[in-house]
């Protein structure tokens, strides 16, 4: 019986994804999202930058070979996978990655339309609501 192993974060790649194909041509795409937090400390408002890399595979991969590029933002669903390895000195190392599942693409920043409110969706008069369309890849 499998565990649960699931995973969903946002954020943004930090560079160019890598697409590449495995020796019986299977389609693999490797990128990593950076994702921020932001936390009050001391009166203070700080931000904690992590770094995640994921991997695609088949035509998910294809698609986010073509589609996405840095600072694009993405939904990821996927699940964590470790590898773990012995280096040339002997020591046992491991990693762990985001193997994805399911990608979002945000709307880029000039692909997004002017945000507008009518009286009935504005709700409080001092909230500002955005709309973002995120386009679905699902294989």
């Amino acid at each position: 019986m499998n565990n649960l192993n699931s995973v969903l974060i946002e954020g943004n790649l930090v560079r160019d994804p890598e697409l590449s194909y495995t020796q019986k041509g299977t389609p693999v795409c490797k990128f990593t999202v950076a994702t921020n937090r932001f936390f009050k400390q001391d009166e203070e408002y700080q931000r904690e930058v992590s770094y995640f890399d994921i991997t695609t595979w088949s035509r998910l991969a294809e698609v986010c070979g073509e589609y996405i590029a840095k600072g694009r933002g993405v939904r990821i669903v996927g699940r964590l996978k470790q590898d773990r390895w012995e280096d040339a000195e002997g020591n046992m190392r491991s990693k762990v990655q985001i193997v994805a599942e399911h990608v979002e693409f945000k709307p880029q920043p000039k692909e997004a339309e002017e945000q507008t409110l009518s009286d009935s969706d504005a709700g409080d008069p001092g909230e500002v609501r955005e709309e973002v369309e995120l386009k679905e890849v699902q294989v």
